[in-house]
């Protein structure tokens, strides 16, 4: 078979729709809301973010009446079709960390590992089944220059005393019978997890505290009232002492923020899973995680029952901050990621190969948030009564719950380790209105390309953006 029918019959029967939310053990929808209701603390948003800080504020004050409101359902979105990464780094990786924030990277470190730590207990605690597995990610480098950034990264993490190990390329493979990898080095700040699963297990985690969670309720509006906070749905106004804001992607409330963040598409393919000899041909037992140093980069992770979650490379914003359901799905998104995937792994490609060669079950895409430096930032609005948090860029997984803390902390007035950090304290740069917008990212994801093709050498645009701490990542 030629390669682009090796990628067209490892396609064909791939069903579109997000693997980890094709699951019998995925819960019926809650009730919306039925009328007129209060609560302390309200919600709006049933992701990560909303569901950690709703179970975040019945743990640390169990008298507070909490009430979650979701558009769709819990977790539908990214918090259920994402890689499943949930790593420690609260700055979208150590490199962006310490370049936005020496001075306090030592810090942001240790509440990043703490996060992770909270996390497992979490987990523990509630009975969470979602393969949580703390087997740390390898960062593979596949051309030389990425291999000089890679020990450059891995000196500087051991130099601020994190447990790194460099992997050459005998002990790559070693690992994971990669047919590129030059090089990597493992990092064991990070598990993986089933993202759907987490979603649905901090739901029951909330419902079991007493919070109250009402799905398929859309907000439609907010205002100050009195010393509190109306929220308009189409059930009635409810009124709150306090909100959270946790949309992400989706447009804000708060008309301030709408240039704060842009969403991007993301797309994903998930294996069936593989045979004992197609696993023993590519070897990747530990079932670390697994990046490469592209700025087009492509994360994978193997799952519980043997598949390999296969995705990344385009990051892909429409004119306007579209979001739309035609824009999860992109034909050829996913033949670049097939292709990518036999490039690495040749043994499994077509029908002549091991077994049979490797198919793909599943495709799927979904929209995250983006800002221009990355790491997601926090404030409060309407005289410090609404909360909000957003601009992950595809890191939410972990940082979630410390976002949670964060805003609680922020509506509480309160002085802590984290309300005092800079990275807290500050924002991004807006993206500029369209057509400025969209004319910007365009030129960030073509000249991004090029590096990638021209041994990693940027351009004048490039330069000058990062110059100015500006970027566009997923």
């Amino acid at each position: 078979m030629t390669h682009h029918a090796v990628i067209t019959d490892a396609l064909r029967d791939a069903r579109p729709g997000a693997y980890w939310l094709d699951d019998p053990a995925r819960p019926e929808q809650l009730p919306g809301l039925d009328g007129p209701a209060a609560a302390d603390l309200v919600v709006v948003g049933g992701g990560y973010l909303g569901l950690w800080t709703a179970l975040r504020a019945v743990e640390r004050d169990p008298g507070r009446s909490v009430l979650v409101l979701e558009a769709e359902t819990c977790g539908h979105a990214a918090s259920g079709r994402n890689g499943g990464f949930c790593e420690a780094s609260l700055t979208h990786g150590f490199g962006n960390g310490t370049s936005r924030w020496p001075g306090e990277m030592s810090e942001l470190l240790e509440l990043g590992h703490e996060n992770l730590d909270g996390i497992e207990r979490t987990v523990a605690a509630y009975g969470i089944d979602c393969d949580f597995v703390r087997t740390g990610s390898l960062a593979i480098a596949n051309e030389p220059h990425q291999v000089e950034w890679a020990q450059g990264e891995h000196a500087a993490m051991q130099s601020m005393g994190l447990d790194v190990a460099w992997l050459d390329q005998d002990a790559l493979r070693a690992r994971v019978a990669t047919a590129t990898g030059l090089a990597a080095f493992h990092d064991p700040g990070s598990a993986m997890l089933e993202p759907a699963r987490l979603a649905w297990g901090l739901r029951a985690a909330c419902l079991a505290r007493g919070v109250r969670i009402c799905e398929g309720t859309r907000v439609d509006g907010i205002a100050s009232a009195g010393s509190g906070v109306t929220l308009t749905t189409a059930a009635g106004p409810v009124a709150a002492r306090h909100v959270v804001l946790a949309t992400n992607a989706y447009p804000s409330l708060l008309r301030r923020l709408r240039l704060m963040t842009v969403p991007v598409y993301d797309y994903v393919l998930m294996t069936e899973p593989l045979t004992t000899a197609q696993r023993d041909a590519i070897g990747w037992h530990g079932r670390e995680g697994y990046s490469d140093a592209g700025n087009q980069f492509i994360y994978a992770r193997t799952t519980r029952d043997g598949r390999i979650l296969w995705g990344g490379y385009d990051a892909v914003y429409h004119y306007g901050s579209g979001i739309r359901p035609a824009y999860e799905h992109r034909a050829a998104t996913y033949e670049t990621l097939a292709e990518r995937f036999f490039t690495v792994f040749p043994q499994l490609a077509g029908r002549d190969a091991v077994d049979g060669g490797v198919r793909f079950s599943h495709r799927w895409g979904g929209v995250i948030d983006t800002c221009t430096r990355f790491a997601a930032f926090y404030g409060t609005a309407m005289k410090g009564r609404v909360a909000y948090a957003a601009g992950f860029t595809g890191l939410g997984v972990g940082a979630t719950r410390f976002a949670g803390d964060v805003v609680l902390d922020l509506l509480g007035d309160l002085d802590t380790p984290r309300t005092r950090l800079e990275m807290v304290r500050t924002k991004p740069v807006p993206f500029p209105p369209e057509p400025i917008r969209w004319a910007g990212i365009e030129a960030t994801r073509r000249s991004l390309a090029a590096a990638d093709a021209n041994g990693g050498r940027e351009n004048l645009w490039l330069r000058a953006t990062g110059a100015l701490g500006l970027g566009f990542d997923s």
